[in-house]
């Protein structure tokens, strides 16, 4: 039944290989169900409600995914758009959770409503070859960046923005010792794929969380709260009480309208709308490219299926109580294990299911047990690196650019932000197609030509002082031009000149 329904020998897998990886995604991901109960209780929700809303949310997505598309990609109420949902719409903005929620509840619908009219595959599909390896490459490094913050090898410092943690002082015994076994635990998992052993990854997190609590038993590890350091041994293992979810569930419905603003209901909801989008298509880019899921155009069959899982999960997410729900980059984890097909994703699912149950003891999988596996996929992903020509530097910039922003900007959608817009290849493919002329503008003539925009009352940066200056080039070289467009870049005083 299950190869009628994955299509297991089609894509090169087994059973074993598929369930194994579907642990070791949720394993990475498990820390969703402590971090958004956190985070989300911020608003005023429930954080219990929270917790059984997130596993179930995530659940409903990661199925969808397996019925819909067959990939291995699980999804999970996504990190930062909790924190914009409730540190900006609501704590900032002043808006209930209720709105919030019917924000997101929109932006599902429009999701929906784009994924069956091909806008989004299109999106995906319009982004070079070249860039979705960089976005491999560039989530491969968020990836471990996440991972050594987890397990707070690496730290906020005031002077250089984040360093090295410094194994001393009162909070060695909790921060310090979470992070050497972080580091044993990358070794682990390294030995043991480099011996090859099938769900090394997942063995290394099993291995970690063990070794932690025996130090935590012996009395090496000693858990600190205000170090967001907790115990690492199971209390309690199974709990039957879903009534909590009361609380969240179908309050997106009963939101108080009657200090409602259109517009900025609409710019909340377009940011969730935004951020999702790129979020989702540099995922699904990103661990398509590393599985070799894409054509040889660059375009992943069944996306249409994969992006209907998205959207109706972020529906159904805020239904239940809690914010956007999106394709997770630790799906990656997963496919590094062997996962080609639905039954991953599936398998991830059901893991969540399960956790409305056994929440108490996945709850004490502590971050420095999984750091280890964000940062041996992160080593996986940098392998499409030698699929971008860096020898060319109308892609290999772009591509650069890409891979540099996703772990510096914190963020998926702004390496594909400022990567795509420069298109370098297709630009000159333009030129040349349509013969198209090209003049410069002289350095020391855009100055000159932004103060005479500025005396006819036209304030602009510098991008737009270029393009004037290079008109005015142009007539200098072929006489005047009867009619001519010239773009405005950018508007406004933004320098000193």
């Amino acid at each position: 039944m299950l190869e009628n329904i994955f299509h297991l020998k089609e894509n090169h897998t087994d059973v074993k290989t598929e369930i194994m990886a579907g642990i070791t995604t949720f394993m990475t991901m498990a820390y969703i169900l402590a971090v958004n109960p956190n985070i989300l209780s911020a608003s005023g929700m429930d954080s219990e409600a929270v917790l059984i809303a997130t596993a179930l949310a995530s659940f409903v997505g990661t199925a969808l995914m397996a019925l819909l598309a067959n990939y291995p990609f699980a999804l999970a109420p996504g990190m930062g758009l909790n924190a914009y949902f409730s540190y900006t719409v609501v704590l900032t903005m002043g808006y209930s959770w209720q709105l919030a929620l019917m924000a997101v509840f929109v932006e599902g619908i429009i999701f929906i409503v784009l994924s069956l009219t091909n806008v989004r595959e299109g999106i995906f599909n319009a982004i070079p070859m070249t860039l979705k390896s960089a976005v491999s490459v560039g989530i491969g490094l968020f990836v471990a960046f996440v991972g050594l913050q987890n397990a707070k090898l690496i730290v906020n410092s005031d002077s250089t923005l984040v360093t090295y943690q410094h194994f001393k002082g009162e909070t060695f015994h909790s921060v310090g010792v979470g992070a050497i076994l972080a580091l044993i635990g990358v070794a682990i998992t390294g030995i043991l794929l480099v011996k090859k052993v099938k769900g090394g990854i997942l063995y290394g997190i099993l291995i970690t969380w063990v070794l932690g609590i025996l130090c935590e038993v012996t009395g090496i590890y000693v858990p600190n709260a205000d170090a967001g350091m907790y115990s690492v041994i199971p209390t309690a293992f199974v709990s039957f009480d879903f009534s909590a979810l009361g609380k969240t569930f179908g309050q997106v419905f009963k939101t108080d309208f009657s200090h409602f603003d259109f517009l900025n209901f609409f710019a909340v909801m377009f940011s969730f709308l935004f951020v999702d989008l790129f979020d989702t298509l540099g995922t699904l880019i990103g661990v398509a490219s590393k599985a070799d899921m894409l054509d040889e155009d660059g375009k992943l069959p069944h996306i249409k299926g994969a992006l209907m899982a998205d959207s109706i999960a972020t529906c159904a997410g805020a239904v239940l109580g809690t914010s956007t729900t999106t394709t997770f980059v630790e799906s990656a984890s997963g496919v590094t294990e062997g996962g080609r097909t639905g039954l991953t994703a599936m398998t991830t699912g059901i893991l969540f299911l399960l956790a409305t149950i056994f929440s108490p003891l996945f709850l004490t999988i502590p971050s420095f047990a999984t750091a280890p596996a964000l940062i041996i996929v992160g080593f996986y992903m940098m392998g499409s690196a030698v699929k971008i020509d860096f020898n060319d530097p109308s892609e290999g910039i772009p591509a650069f650019l890409t891979i540099l922003a996703m772990p510096t900007a914190y963020s998926i959608s702004e390496g594909i932000a400022i990567g795509v817009p420069m298109r370098g290849r297709e630009i000159l493919d333009m030129m040349k197609r349509h013969d198209i002329r090209v003049v410069h503008a002289p350095e020391d003539r855009i100055l000159e030509a932004r103060a005479l925009l500025a005396r006819r009352g036209i304030y602009c940066e510098h991008t737009t002082a270029a393009n004037y200056a290079a008109w005015g080039r142009y007539c200098e070289l072929y006489g005047p031009t009867p009619d001519t467009l010239i773009t405005m870049c950018g508007a406004g005083i933004k320098s000193d000149h």
